[in-house]
């Protein structure tokens, strides 16, 4: 019989012999260290103390595809004929055959955006740890990038944006995340070479089909558009595909994989994330090109020689097989598995969507307060953290709606944090009429949402010391009582924010009577000892 040790081991080696593209490392060479670049060498990763107890994280998902304050995705969708996102642009600005995304990366001057701000805002109300968006899948750098020149020195707001998001996390001694979305700009944007099927427009080709040639007199004169929309291949037989299936897309060249590779690298020696993102299967170009696993190496190896022999990094990625789990973090796309995980884990989330969209200030559509606690204490509870997106304007602000709900978590957390930071998951994670309700997960995650909490469901996390913290995830009637039954007896309760409460051993559990006047609108915290 193969133990489940072998299996991995197995697994590892297959994934490994699929390797068919290997970069050319000699411009950003790996770090040298403990870590070489295979699954078999990184499988010792231990996630680092540090990212364990921080719990909460708050992410700026922000560049040029918020230019237009329209949702995510911007920069293929407006190239989608008949979607939202055509539509508008085309209505806003003219037909995509003139005015293109490179042109709404023009028009993005982030004129407001002030880091310093808003990382502290960010920290004040609870945040351990902060992430920036480094580029997304619309292929545009947001630094000072030696391999890309498409990016927001050169164009755009001509600011470094993620120099400026890195000085403000130095100040506030804040932990910098970066996430790196690049990778897959290569089928995402074979939409940018179509053309209108109907109408006045039709059959004339979209932007994504010029070159630099076409350029001359233009505002963007001197830059390839071929180097932002990448589209010199062939078009797959599935446009947008996620996970390199070669039956359905045209696999990225060598050139690309190097560019791919040189950018992220370039990324990580300036800026020294203390936690990379990224938005792909497993790692960037995944499973038939080693960049990923090179620039996995090179972080973790990077992170040993600065501080001082140990691993302090922390790298994730999304669906995840086993032996993955052994060498990184596994991210959960707006979801949470249905039980505690045995290694950390982080769930990323949006309180509206990815990329600004205007439209959720209108209709009010954001998640609330109470909403975001609820997913907190669930992935805590389950051993994880949680990674919450605050949507930022066009202009580098914060709406109203959005700062009041930062404010009100930051409120709960200063009260009732200790329920949160720096504990460990219990015996079980939760109790209540949702516990055994099955929530299955989607390959990425995408399953918030489906279940509705009560005041009867409970999450319980816990600190050494024997004390337990049980987390009710909506607001219970004052002067009721509420019995835990996965707890037998308690020699101390009280209610953070209030105090002491009263509490009797039962032949159910453990009831406990909450007092009159509650001391929150969002979830209680009951510390038990």
């Amino acid at each position: 019989m193969i133990s489940h040790a072998q299996n991995i081991y197995n697994s590892a080696q297959e994934a490994e012999k699929a390797i068919k593209v290997k970069v050319d490392t000699s411009k950003e060479p790996i770090a040298k260290g403990k870590y070489k670049p295979s699954w078999e060498s990184l499988s010792d990763y231990q996630c680092p103390e540090w990212f364990r107890n921080a719990k909460f994280g708050i992410w700026a998902h922000w560049g040029p595809q918020c230019a237009p304050e329209y949702g995510d995705w911007f920069a293929r969708g407006m190239y989608e004929e008949g979607s939202d996102q055509y539509k508008f642009s085309k209505m806003a600005r003219g037909p995509q055959k003139d005015f293109g995304f490179k042109d709404w990366i023009h028009e993005w001057k982030a004129q407001n955006w002030n880091p310093d701000f808003l990382v502290k805002f960010y920290k004040d109300c609870g945040a351990k740890y902060f992430f920036a968006l480094a580029n997304h899948h619309d292929n545009f750098d947001l630094w000072d990038s030696k391999y890309q020149e498409w990016n927001s020195v050169n164009l755009g707001p001509k600011k470094n944006i993620i120099g400026g998001w890195a000085a403000a996390c130095k100040k506030y001694h804040l932990p910098l995340g970066l996430s790196v979305h690049l990778a897959h700009a290569w089928t995402w944007y074979e939409t940018s070479r179509g053309a209108d099927k109907k109408g006045t427009f039709k059959g004339q080709t979209y932007d994504g089909r010029l070159t630099k040639a076409d350029g001359k007199g233009k505002w963007w004169e001197g830059y390839d558009p071929q180097d932002l929309y990448e589209q010199r291949h062939p078009l797959s037989k599935e446009s947008g595909e996620w996970d390199w299936d070669p039956s359905k897309v045209t696999l990225p060249d060598e050139a690309y994989c190097n560019r791919v590779y040189n950018r992220t690298m370039d990324l990580i020696n300036k800026y020294s994330p203390d936690v990379v993102y990224f938005d792909d299967t497993v790692l960037p170009l995944y499973p038939f090109c080693d960049c990923g696993l090179d620039i996995l190496a090179h972080v973790y190896n990077k992170s040993i020689a600065e501080h001082h022999g140990k691993n302090e990094a922390v790298v994730t990625g999304k669906i995840l097989k086993d032996f993955h789990k052994k060498a990184m973090v596994w991210d959960v796309e707006r979801g949470t598995p249905d039980d505690i995980q045995p290694k950390a884990w982080q769930t990323c989330t949006c309180i509206g969507s990815w990329h600004y969209d205007k439209r959720r200030f209108y209709d009010g559509k954001y998640k609330s307060a109470q909403n975001v606690i609820q997913i907190l204490a669930d992935v805590v509870s389950k051993n994880g953290n949680l990674l919450l997106s605050v949507p930022v304007k066009s202009d580098g602000t914060i709406d109203s709606l959005e700062y009041n709900i930062v404010k009100q978590i930051g409120c709960w957390l200063k009260v009732n944090g200790e329920g949160i930071y720096g504990t460990r998951p219990w015996k079980q994670f939760g109790e209540g009429p949702a516990t055994d309700k099955k929530n299955p997960m989607k390959d990425q995650g995408f399953n918030e949402g489906n279940i509705k909490f009560t005041a009867r469901d409970i999450r319980y996390t816990q600190k050494p010391g024997n004390c337990i913290y049980a987390i009710t995830m909506d607001v219970p009637e004052s002067e009721s009582s509420l019995t835990l039954k996965a707890i037998k007896k308690a020699k101390y309760v009280e209610l953070l924010g209030y105090g002491k409460v009263d509490f009797k051993k039962t032949k159910d559990g453990l009831t406990i009577t909450f007092p009159k006047y509650l001391p929150n609108n969002i979830a209680m915290v009951l510390k038990i000892k």
